[in-house]
């Protein structure tokens, strides 16, 4: 999506031509990660119980757009009702996926290109009414090109949990961004900004492709605290795996610890100690593990054990919007960061590498505080749990946010390299398991303010 008018002020005209180019794009990625890079053994095979089989992911992406823009939208008849349980997630865990008789991969690409081809076919006609929810601002469009780029994400992490040759191109990583900051692996855990006390406009109600949990916009009153400044990079991590991190119970949340000694965890995912060097593998490929680079794939357990050995806490999730969205001169929230409309070079987003940036990268993409890199590069953990907002309502229907709501779920904030800008925004909120580690997850930390000028602990 390119820096110009917003969504909202498109008319419904140019809104179309909008989704009709990004629906292409969205599909040119999904293509990109399975049928045009893997073989037909490769689509159906399945790497991990933790994720499904490629194939499934691609006609699950042409389902799940049949159902929203040709029945819902367009009042379309069913093409094949046969396979709507097979690719309901609700339906079928990821482990037993395999087993069931889903489409194979030529089958799968021919059902996804009927319903796409339909899809642009009945677009001209649907009107945008803004009494209807559904189609006002084309939010279903929206939350379909948003799901296939979630599911493409999805994608990206079996790609890294497959084993043998790599399967996709890696881009040249993106060159440091003159910001006049340090070098890569200098940022030390002292670099973090002061976040002024005082109350906020959280979450959003005017956003036309917000999805249900990022509504309503509410107030929310902050006490002082300091947040970093970057994401932990890979660097001062290693620092609290070579102080023993992981062999003192004493940083981590009981649970935490019960995971760590069960599985016998002592390091992030994918990375590996070779001759006293620590090594990781990314996508097939084994290489150093780079100190400038945010560490990513820690789980929110070992993300907290981090936070406390270094003396502070996760952020919560109102604590990481404030410092993302809020603008104290204007007194009102920013959609992103740096400002309403997203802008090519503020972020590292949409996979144009595949891997995170270095230390100082993207600083054109800070906040209005200052606070640097919170969109792209690693989804953060937070300390909060997955709730709704008060004045919270399903839409469109309960199983995309409400049957997750409670304590089993941590919340996750501001998207990863491999987010496309379409499908994270300031708002945006992203929940998974504490013990998840395949996902492209990071972190930064945060401390409370003990008294005015005076500094502490939280």
């Amino acid at each position: 999506m390119r820096a110009s008018r917003s969504i909202d002020e498109r008319d419904e005209d140019a809104l179309k031509e909008l989704i009709a180019g990004e629906l292409g794009r969205s599909r040119d990625r999904s293509l990109g990660l399975t049928t045009e890079v893997l073989a037909a053994a490769d689509l159906t095979a399945q790497v991990s119980p933790l994720m499904s089989p490629l194939v499934w992911d691609l006609a699950h992406i042409g389902n799940y757009e049949e159902l929203w823009l040709l029945r819902a939208a367009a009042g379309a008849e069913p093409m094949r009702p046969e396979i709507d349980t097979l690719y309901d997630a609700f339906e079928h865990p990821r482990a037993e996926r395999p087993s069931l008789p889903i489409l194979p991969p030529d089958e799968a690409r021919s059902y996804i290109a009927t319903v796409r081809a339909k899809v642009l076919d009945t677009l001209p006609s649907v009107r945008f009414d803004t009494a209807d929810p559904l189609t006002s601002g084309g939010f279903v469009y929206g939350m379909v090109v948003q799901h296939e780029h979630m599911h493409d994400e999805t994608m990206l992490a079996t790609h890294q949990l497959r084993k043998g040759a790599p399967a996709l191109l890696d881009p040249p990583a993106a060159p440091l961004q003159a910001s006049g900051l340090r070098a890569p692996g200098e940022a030390t855990a002292a670099d973090e900004v002061l976040i002024e006390a005082g109350p906020f406009q959280m979450g959003t109600s005017d956003d036309p492709w917000a999805y249900d949990n990022e509504r309503p916009v509410h107030l929310v009153d902050l006490p002082a605290y300091y947040i970093d400044a970057e994401p932990v990079s890979n660097a001062a991590y290693l620092a609290f795996m070579e102080a023993g991190g992981y062999d003192d119970p004493r940083w981590w949340d009981p649970a935490g610890w019960e995971w760590r000694t069960a599985g016998g965890k002592r390091a992030p995912a994918f990375w590996s100690r070779e001759g006293g060097q620590w090594l990781r593998r990314r996508f097939g490929r084994t290489e150093p593990v780079p100190p400038g680079e945010p560490v990513q794939h820690v789980c929110w357990y070992e993300a907290d054990a981090y936070a406390r050995w270094v003396g502070k806490r996760l952020p919560t999730e109102a604590e990481w919007e404030k410092a993302a969205r809020w603008d104290p001169d204007a007194e009102r929230s920013r959609r992103y960061p740096w400002g309403d409309a997203y802008e090519e070079g503020r972020a590292n987003l949409g996979q144009r590498t595949l891997r995170p940036s270095g230390t100082g990268s993207y600083a054109s993409g800070a906040s209005a505080y200052g606070v640097r890199r919170l969109i792209g590069d690693v989804w953060e953990w937070t300390s909060s749990d997955f709730h709704g907002y008060p004045g919270f309502r399903p839409f469109p229907y309960r199983e995309y946010s409400e049957v997750f709501f409670g304590p089993d779920y941590k919340v996750l904030r501001g998207g990863s390299w491999a987010t496309h800008p379409l499908a994270v925004r300031g708002s945006f909120r992203n929940w998974d398991y504490p013990i998840r580690r395949q996902i492209f997850s990071g972190f930064r930390c945060a401390r409370g303010v003990r008294s005015a000028g005076e500094e502490g602990g939280a």
